[in-house]
């Protein structure tokens, strides 16, 4: 984004505090004019929560704290329906990962769902929750694609047209999983992996039409 002549960022969602998902938020806040940062109860303490809400009073910017329930309303055709997490039911196991802002946000005919890093246990009350309002038109795949998400109970309720991983090139955890990769194409999912095809573009146009764009 620096190097877009990018200047202000309306909305960040910060789906958890740990810090590959989370790195760079301080030099975004010290660079661009950032107006509001979502985030959830934290399950955990972390230097990576408490430096960047302090950043933020600093700069001051509007924290919106959600949960599940909240609606987070864009303009008169955007809105985010927060799906997790839910605060009387903290998921103990890998709290910060289980415990991530799943939302999903629509658009006129189009929806995404982000997942931040859910596992099992989180997909396993999320699917129990919401069944078949889950489906959209793409997918943020779970925790990088890992084996211990993405399960075949979670994609068949989601049925995303379009998924995407966010992964390292030859990263150590060996991320995305050939048994993820396999769930998704078993569903028909068209996948786009920032290990393979770099930078992912989507851009929704006033139809609610997705259009995307790689770059390596």
């Amino acid at each position: 984004m620096l190097d877009r002549r990018v200047k202000k960022i309306d909305y960040i969602m910060l789906s958890h505090f740990d810090s590959d998902h989370t790195a760079k938020t301080i030099e975004i806040i010290e660079n661009l004019k950032v107006k509001n940062i979502i985030i959830s109860k934290q399950a955990e303490k972390s230097n990576e929560f408490e430096n960047i809400i302090k950043k933020a009073q600093e700069n001051k910017i509007n924290v919106i704290l959600v949960k599940a329930g909240d609606i987070v309303r864009i303009d008169k055709d955007t809105y985010f329906e927060i799906l997790w997490p839910q605060n009387d039911n903290i998921i103990a196991e890998n709290a910060l990962n289980n415990n991530s802002i799943v939302a999903k946000m629509y658009h006129k005919n189009f929806s995404i769902l982000f997942t931040g890093d859910i596992e099992e246990k989180a997909e396993v009350k999320i699917v129990e929750k919401y069944q078949e309002n889950l489906k959209a038109s793409v997918l943020k795949v779970p925790h990088h694609g890992s084996s211990t998400s993405s399960t075949k109970e979670f994609i068949q309720m989601v049925k995303p047209q379009i998924s995407l991983i966010g992964a390292g090139q030859k990263n150590k955890f060996g991320h995305p999983s050939i048994k993820t990769i396999e769930t998704l194409e078993s569903y028909g999912s068209t996948i786009y992996r920032t290990d393979l095809h770099g930078e992912i573009t989507l851009v929704i146009d006033k139809k609610g039409e997705v259009k995307i764009d790689t770059h390596v």
